[in-house]
């Protein structure tokens, strides 16, 4: 059912509606006389996205923003120890996922009661179908477990590679200037306007340059340190014996720092993946951010589709700049994060690339 969700044809149904609010965030924080906290919004972007465009639900902003809240409350406490005491962190993640099941059932019973002017099928719809498919509807409970695990899987991790990415846009504007060349190369970009009809997928796959610095960008800053496998046959590595049956956790993060196939590891350098080098393409596993095997992140293209989007946005349509005198540190924890949410001043541009200064958007309301 997950690979039906991220197909080539759901992808595609899906990039108008990503790109509207994406544009809708950027020119939010293109408005804004003050800095922004850029992790903290890309959180905001990543839930309003699975939301809109994942699940097609039309929710008010003002409750959008309250439903936010209490996912925050959820994650947060999502991995703490199963010790059921009245204020543990267990007790309180408990509380906001009854809360959030609540505020997505009405969700989902607003949606299935109303499908008229929809223009493309969201993943829930999907998930829907294919329940009917193979003989079986789902039941509330089921819809709002698939739910909650979409909007896990595109929220806390795109929203860290978000961050980077801007980061990263940030620290070598040269890399920035050469994605620009690359949108005018290929026709997307023209006179500091994107063309109409131009963001297409098969385009969007199309740009080689884009793809290597999202893939340098997932290879220095991977969201999450590694997974977990369950073992199911003995074996023996440097020595040691490996019981069947144990639990095992492999380093996304040690195997792109000690991968034998990428020089410089510590340089943020895109064109590592060019044709000339393609650094990933020696041996399966030194390059896996978003995994490996079997299990491999189903989730990936949606990610990757999202954050090119973004870049493309970034590239052509905002000046931003940092707002503190230094980048900031990097916290690993629960996903890696600049430690002060990373502050931005973002700049709004008009179509020869000149700031514009913007007061209050009538379109920034608009919802999916």
């Amino acid at each position: 059912v997950f690979s039906k969700i991220f197909s080539h044809e759901a992808l595609e149904s899906y990039l108008p509606k990503i790109q509207l609010v994406i544009k809708d965030t950027l020119r939010a924080w293109s408005s804004d006389p003050e800095s922004i906290n850029v992790y903290h919004e890309a959180q905001k972007l990543t839930f309003r996205m699975a939301i809109r465009v994942l699940l097609g639900f039309r929710i008010p902003d003002e409750e959008l923003g309250r439903l936010f809240e209490v996912y925050q409350q959820f994650v947060e406490n999502v991995f703490s120890l199963p010790v059921d005491l009245p204020f543990s962190g267990y007790r309180r993640g408990i509380r906001a996922r009854e809360t959030l099941q609540k505020g997505l059932e009405k969700a989902i019973q607003e949606k299935l009661q109303n499908t008229q002017g929809k223009d493309y099928a969201d993943a829930l719809d999907i998930l829907i179908e294919s329940g009917k498919e193979h003989g079986k509807e789902l039941t509330m409970q089921e819809l709002k477990d698939g739910t909650l695990e979409l909007i896990f899987a595109a929220y806390a991790t795109t929203a860290s590679a978000s961050t980077s990415l801007i980061m990263q846009l940030l620290k070598h504007p040269r890399v920035l200037e050469k994605l620009r060349e690359e949108l005018r190369s290929k026709g997307i970009l023209h006179n500091g306007c994107i063309c109409e009809g131009s963001l297409r997928l098969d385009n969007i796959n199309g740009l080689q340059y884009l793809d290597c610095v999202i893939k340098e960008v997932l290879r220095l800053f991977t969201p999450i340190s590694g997974g977990y496998r369950t073992v199911l046959q003995t074996f023996e590595l440097d020595g040691f014996q490996i019981p069947k049956g144990w639990s095992v956790m492999y380093s996304i993060r040690d195997t792109h720092d000690t991968a034998p196939v990428f020089k410089d590891v510590d340089v943020f350098d895109p064109d590592r993946f060019g044709q000339g080098r393609s650094e990933d393409k020696d041996g399966r596993f030194h390059y896996l951010p978003f995994g490996g095997g079997v299990r491999t992140c189903l989730g990936k293209h949606l990610a990757k589709l999202f954050l090119k989007a973004l870049a493309i946005e970034l590239a052509s349509t905002s000046r931003f700049e940092l707002a503190t005198r230094t980048f900031p540190k990097i916290t690993l924890v629960p996903v890696v994060h600049p430690v002060d949410g990373l502050k931005v001043k973002f700049f709004g541009l008009d179509s020869n690339q000149n700031e514009i200064l913007t007061g209050t958007d009538a379109m920034l309301g608009a919802t999916v």
